[in-house]
Protein backbone atom coordinates (compact mmCIF):
# COMPACT_ATOMS: atom_id res chain seq x y z
CA UNK A 1 0.00 0.00 0.00
CA UNK A 2 2.78 2.43 0.93
CA UNK A 3 4.62 1.72 -2.33
CA UNK A 4 1.43 2.36 -4.35
CA UNK A 5 0.89 5.65 -2.47
CA UNK A 6 4.45 6.73 -3.21
CA UNK A 7 4.00 5.96 -6.92
CA UNK A 8 0.93 8.25 -6.84
CA UNK A 9 2.92 10.99 -5.08
CA UNK A 10 5.66 10.54 -7.71
CA UNK A 11 3.10 11.14 -10.48
CA UNK A 12 1.78 14.28 -8.72
CA UNK A 13 5.36 15.54 -8.37
CA UNK A 14 5.97 15.13 -12.09
CA UNK A 15 2.73 16.99 -12.90
CA UNK A 16 3.74 19.92 -10.66
CA UNK A 17 7.18 20.02 -12.27
CA UNK A 18 5.78 20.09 -15.82
CA UNK A 19 3.31 22.93 -15.20
CA UNK A 20 5.63 24.78 -12.83
CA UNK A 21 8.47 24.75 -15.36
CA UNK A 22 6.08 25.96 -18.08
CA UNK A 23 4.98 28.97 -16.02
CA UNK A 24 8.50 29.67 -14.75
CA UNK A 25 9.96 29.85 -18.27
CA UNK A 26 7.11 32.09 -19.48
CA UNK A 27 7.45 34.45 -16.51
CA UNK A 28 11.26 34.62 -16.60
CA UNK A 29 11.46 35.09 -20.38
CA UNK A 30 8.81 37.83 -20.23
CA UNK A 31 10.73 39.65 -17.48
CA UNK A 32 13.89 39.40 -19.59
CA UNK A 33 12.14 40.95 -22.60
CA UNK A 34 10.43 43.66 -20.54
CA UNK A 35 13.68 44.95 -19.06
CA UNK A 36 15.86 44.33 -22.12
CA UNK A 37 17.88 41.62 -20.34
CA UNK A 38 19.30 38.92 -22.65
CA UNK A 39 17.68 35.49 -22.27
CA UNK A 40 21.13 34.00 -21.74
CA UNK A 41 21.75 36.14 -18.65
CA UNK A 42 18.32 35.22 -17.22
CA UNK A 43 19.10 31.55 -17.86
CA UNK A 44 22.53 31.77 -16.24
CA UNK A 45 21.30 33.57 -13.12
CA UNK A 46 17.63 33.68 -12.08
CA UNK A 47 16.47 30.49 -13.82
CA UNK A 48 19.66 28.59 -12.95
CA UNK A 49 19.56 29.57 -9.27
CA UNK A 50 15.83 28.99 -9.03
CA UNK A 51 15.95 25.52 -10.53
CA UNK A 52 19.00 24.71 -8.37
CA UNK A 53 16.94 25.33 -5.24
CA UNK A 54 16.36 21.58 -4.63
CA UNK A 55 20.12 20.82 -4.82
CA UNK A 56 20.81 23.74 -2.51
CA UNK A 57 18.08 22.69 -0.06
CA UNK A 58 19.18 19.04 0.07
CA UNK A 59 22.91 19.75 0.30
CA UNK A 60 22.83 22.66 2.76
CA UNK A 61 20.25 20.91 4.97
CA UNK A 62 22.51 17.84 4.98
CA UNK A 63 25.47 20.00 6.03
CA UNK A 64 23.45 21.67 8.81
CA UNK A 65 22.14 18.29 9.94
CA UNK A 66 25.62 16.78 10.26
CA UNK A 67 25.19 14.54 7.22
CA UNK A 68 27.46 16.47 4.87
CA UNK A 69 28.53 13.36 2.98
CA UNK A 70 25.36 13.66 0.88
CA UNK A 71 26.48 17.03 -0.50
CA UNK A 72 29.15 15.97 -3.02
CA UNK A 73 27.22 12.96 -4.34
CA UNK A 74 24.10 15.05 -4.86
CA UNK A 75 25.90 17.93 -6.59
CA UNK A 76 28.23 15.85 -8.78
CA UNK A 77 25.42 13.46 -9.71
CA UNK A 78 23.11 16.36 -10.56
CA UNK A 79 25.74 18.10 -12.70
CA UNK A 80 26.33 14.94 -14.74
CA UNK A 81 22.59 14.48 -15.19
CA UNK A 82 22.13 18.13 -16.12
CA UNK A 83 24.47 17.83 -19.09
CA UNK A 84 24.08 14.26 -20.34
CA UNK A 85 20.37 13.68 -19.62
CA UNK A 86 18.78 17.14 -19.63
CA UNK A 87 20.61 18.67 -22.59
CA UNK A 88 20.67 15.25 -24.23
CA UNK A 89 16.87 14.93 -24.06
CA UNK A 90 16.32 18.61 -24.93
CA UNK A 91 18.45 18.40 -28.08
CA UNK A 92 16.80 15.12 -29.14
CA UNK A 93 13.45 16.95 -29.00
CA UNK A 94 14.73 19.99 -30.92
CA UNK A 95 18.16 21.22 -32.06
CA UNK A 96 19.46 23.85 -29.62
CA UNK A 97 21.43 26.83 -30.91
CA UNK A 98 24.27 27.81 -28.56
CA UNK A 99 25.09 31.50 -28.05
CA UNK A 100 28.70 32.52 -28.66
CA UNK A 101 29.08 33.79 -25.07
CA UNK A 102 27.76 30.52 -23.64
CA UNK A 103 30.02 28.41 -25.87
CA UNK A 104 33.29 30.30 -25.50
CA UNK A 105 32.96 31.84 -22.02
CA UNK A 106 30.35 30.20 -19.79
CA UNK A 107 30.95 26.56 -20.81
CA UNK A 108 34.76 26.83 -20.37
CA UNK A 109 34.04 28.47 -16.98
CA UNK A 110 31.91 25.44 -16.05
CA UNK A 111 34.74 23.10 -17.11
CA UNK A 112 37.31 25.06 -15.08
CA UNK A 113 35.06 25.20 -12.01
CA UNK A 114 34.44 21.44 -12.20
CA UNK A 115 38.22 20.89 -12.33
CA UNK A 116 38.59 23.25 -9.34
CA UNK A 117 36.15 21.12 -7.32
CA UNK A 118 38.13 17.99 -8.21
CA UNK A 119 41.42 19.62 -7.12
CA UNK A 120 39.95 20.92 -3.84
CA UNK A 121 38.51 17.50 -3.05
CA UNK A 122 41.67 15.46 -3.63
CA UNK A 123 42.68 15.81 0.04
CA UNK A 124 39.43 14.12 1.11
CA UNK A 125 37.49 17.15 2.37
CA UNK A 126 35.98 20.45 1.31
CA UNK A 127 37.18 22.66 4.18
CA UNK A 128 36.28 26.18 5.33
CA UNK A 129 39.11 27.58 3.19
CA UNK A 130 37.89 25.62 0.16
CA UNK A 131 34.36 26.89 0.75
CA UNK A 132 35.56 30.50 0.89
CA UNK A 133 37.53 30.02 -2.35
CA UNK A 134 34.41 28.69 -4.11
CA UNK A 135 32.22 31.55 -2.82
CA UNK A 136 34.79 34.17 -3.89
CA UNK A 137 34.87 32.69 -7.39
CA UNK A 138 31.04 32.71 -7.36
CA UNK A 139 30.96 36.45 -6.59
CA UNK A 140 33.51 37.10 -9.36
CA UNK A 141 31.43 35.10 -11.84
CA UNK A 142 28.22 36.96 -10.92
CA UNK A 143 30.06 40.27 -11.35
CA UNK A 144 31.15 39.23 -14.84
CA UNK A 145 27.56 38.24 -15.74
CA UNK A 146 26.09 41.58 -14.77
CA UNK A 147 28.82 43.48 -16.60
CA UNK A 148 28.12 41.35 -19.69
CA UNK A 149 24.38 42.02 -19.32
CA UNK A 150 24.93 45.79 -19.38
CA UNK A 151 26.96 45.53 -22.58
CA UNK A 152 24.29 43.45 -24.36
CA UNK A 153 20.76 44.75 -24.01
CA UNK A 154 19.13 42.60 -26.70
CA UNK A 155 16.55 39.96 -25.85
CA UNK A 156 15.29 36.92 -27.73
CA UNK A 157 12.35 36.69 -30.12
CA UNK A 158 9.13 34.69 -29.82
CA UNK A 159 8.64 35.44 -26.11
CA UNK A 160 5.14 35.68 -24.63
CA UNK A 161 5.09 39.24 -23.28
CA UNK A 162 3.03 39.74 -20.12
CA UNK A 163 2.68 42.62 -17.68
CA UNK A 164 5.43 42.84 -15.07
CA UNK A 165 3.17 41.84 -12.12
CA UNK A 166 1.77 38.88 -14.09
CA UNK A 167 5.29 37.85 -15.18
CA UNK A 168 6.52 37.93 -11.58
CA UNK A 169 3.47 35.94 -10.36
CA UNK A 170 4.00 33.31 -13.09
CA UNK A 171 7.73 33.05 -12.32
CA UNK A 172 7.29 32.81 -8.52
CA UNK A 173 4.31 30.45 -8.63
CA UNK A 174 6.09 28.29 -11.20
CA UNK A 175 9.21 28.19 -9.03
CA UNK A 176 7.16 27.22 -5.95
CA UNK A 177 5.55 24.37 -7.90
CA UNK A 178 8.97 23.27 -9.17
CA UNK A 179 10.53 23.18 -5.70
CA UNK A 180 7.54 21.48 -4.02
CA UNK A 181 7.13 19.02 -6.88
CA UNK A 182 10.81 18.18 -6.76
CA UNK A 183 10.75 17.65 -2.99
CA UNK A 184 7.85 15.20 -3.02
CA UNK A 185 9.31 13.46 -6.07
CA UNK A 186 12.66 12.95 -4.32
CA UNK A 187 11.00 11.66 -1.15
CA UNK A 188 8.73 9.21 -2.95
CA UNK A 189 11.46 8.02 -5.34
CA UNK A 190 13.87 7.44 -2.44
CA UNK A 191 11.21 5.45 -0.56
CA UNK A 192 10.53 3.30 -3.64
CA UNK A 193 14.28 2.76 -4.25
CA UNK A 194 14.90 1.68 -0.65
CA UNK A 195 11.86 -0.60 -0.77
CA UNK A 196 13.58 -2.42 -3.63
CA UNK A 197 16.87 -2.71 -1.67
CA UNK A 198 19.06 -0.13 -3.48
CA UNK A 199 22.03 1.32 -1.54
CA UNK A 200 22.17 4.88 -0.17
CA UNK A 201 25.22 5.65 -2.34
CA UNK A 202 23.42 4.51 -5.48
CA UNK A 203 20.28 6.43 -4.49
CA UNK A 204 22.31 9.60 -3.87
CA UNK A 205 24.08 9.55 -7.24
CA UNK A 206 20.99 8.55 -9.22
CA UNK A 207 17.54 8.89 -7.62
CA UNK A 208 18.25 11.96 -5.47
CA UNK A 209 20.46 13.50 -8.16
CA UNK A 210 17.74 12.96 -10.75
CA UNK A 211 15.05 14.23 -8.41
CA UNK A 212 16.89 17.46 -7.63
CA UNK A 213 17.68 17.86 -11.36
CA UNK A 214 14.04 17.51 -12.42
CA UNK A 215 13.45 21.30 -12.34
CA UNK A 216 16.36 21.80 -14.78
CA UNK A 217 15.02 18.95 -16.92
CA UNK A 218 11.48 20.29 -17.27
CA UNK A 219 12.56 23.95 -17.48
CA UNK A 220 15.12 23.23 -20.22
CA UNK A 221 12.83 20.96 -22.24
CA UNK A 222 9.98 23.49 -22.05
CA UNK A 223 12.35 26.33 -22.99
CA UNK A 224 13.69 24.36 -25.96
CA UNK A 225 10.17 23.54 -27.17
CA UNK A 226 9.15 27.21 -26.87
CA UNK A 227 12.18 28.33 -28.90
CA UNK A 228 13.96 29.96 -25.94
CA UNK A 229 17.17 27.98 -26.56
CA UNK A 230 19.38 30.42 -24.64
CA UNK A 231 17.40 29.65 -21.49
CA UNK A 232 17.57 25.90 -22.17
CA UNK A 233 21.36 25.64 -22.29
CA UNK A 234 22.09 28.71 -20.15
CA UNK A 235 19.95 27.20 -17.39
CA UNK A 236 22.00 23.99 -17.31
CA UNK A 237 25.42 25.65 -17.53
CA UNK A 238 24.45 28.26 -14.94
CA UNK A 239 22.92 25.63 -12.66
CA UNK A 240 26.09 23.50 -12.73
CA UNK A 241 28.24 26.52 -11.91
CA UNK A 242 25.83 27.56 -9.12
CA UNK A 243 25.77 24.02 -7.71
CA UNK A 244 29.54 23.90 -7.27
CA UNK A 245 30.40 27.48 -6.35
CA UNK A 246 27.45 28.40 -4.14
CA UNK A 247 26.01 25.12 -2.83
CA UNK A 248 29.30 23.28 -2.19
CA UNK A 249 30.98 26.56 -1.18
CA UNK A 250 28.32 27.46 1.40
CA UNK A 251 28.20 23.86 2.67
CA UNK A 252 31.99 23.95 3.12
CA UNK A 253 31.72 27.20 5.11
CA UNK A 254 29.02 25.65 7.34
CA UNK A 255 30.97 22.44 8.03
CA UNK A 256 33.79 20.30 6.62
CA UNK A 257 32.29 18.31 3.74
CA UNK A 258 33.72 14.79 3.23
CA UNK A 259 34.94 14.16 -0.33
CA UNK A 260 35.08 10.37 -0.48
CA UNK A 261 37.68 8.74 -2.79
CA UNK A 262 34.93 7.20 -4.93
CA UNK A 263 33.69 10.71 -5.77
CA UNK A 264 36.97 11.45 -7.58
CA UNK A 265 35.82 9.23 -10.45
CA UNK A 266 32.34 10.78 -10.44
CA UNK A 267 33.76 14.32 -10.45
CA UNK A 268 36.11 13.33 -13.29
CA UNK A 269 33.01 12.13 -15.19
CA UNK A 270 31.40 15.54 -14.53
CA UNK A 271 34.48 17.24 -16.00
CA UNK A 272 34.36 14.87 -18.99
CA UNK A 273 30.65 15.60 -19.54
CA UNK A 274 31.36 19.36 -19.55
CA UNK A 275 34.19 18.86 -22.07
CA UNK A 276 31.92 16.69 -24.24
CA UNK A 277 29.28 19.43 -24.23
CA UNK A 278 31.86 21.98 -25.39
CA UNK A 279 33.17 19.73 -28.19
CA UNK A 280 29.67 18.82 -29.43
CA UNK A 281 28.69 22.50 -29.57
CA UNK A 282 31.77 23.58 -31.54
CA UNK A 283 30.47 22.31 -34.89
CA UNK A 284 27.71 24.59 -36.06
CA UNK A 285 27.37 26.21 -32.62
CA UNK A 286 24.37 24.05 -31.78
CA UNK A 287 23.37 20.79 -30.14
CA UNK A 288 21.81 18.49 -32.74
CA UNK A 289 19.73 15.36 -32.27
CA UNK A 290 22.87 13.29 -32.91
CA UNK A 291 24.61 15.22 -30.11
CA UNK A 292 21.68 14.40 -27.82
CA UNK A 293 21.90 10.70 -28.63
CA UNK A 294 25.66 10.71 -27.92
CA UNK A 295 25.11 12.36 -24.52
CA UNK A 296 22.33 9.92 -23.59
CA UNK A 297 24.53 6.95 -24.55
CA UNK A 298 27.37 8.37 -22.41
CA UNK A 299 25.04 8.57 -19.43
CA UNK A 300 23.91 5.00 -20.07
CA UNK A 301 27.58 3.96 -19.84
CA UNK A 302 28.04 5.92 -16.59
CA UNK A 303 24.85 4.41 -15.15
CA UNK A 304 26.12 0.92 -16.03
CA UNK A 305 29.30 1.76 -14.10
CA UNK A 306 27.24 2.82 -11.06
CA UNK A 307 25.13 -0.33 -11.20
CA UNK A 308 28.26 -2.50 -11.37
CA UNK A 309 29.53 -0.85 -8.18
CA UNK A 310 26.37 -1.12 -6.06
Amino acid sequence: MEIALNFLILAVGFALLVKGADWFVDGSASIAAKFGIPQLIIGLTIVAMGTSAPEAAVSISAALGGNAGITIGNIVGSNILNILIILGLSSVIVSIAVAKQCLFIDTPCMIGISVLLLILGLDGNITLTDGIILLVVFVLYLTYLFIAAKKNNSSGDEIKIMSVPKSVIFALLGLAMIVFGSNITVDSASFIAKAFGLSDSFIGLTIVALGTSLPELFTSVMAARKGNADIAIGNVVGSNIFNILFVVGLSGVITTVPFEPKFIIDTAVAVGAALLLFLLCLKGKKLTRISGVIMLLCYAGYFAYLVSNI
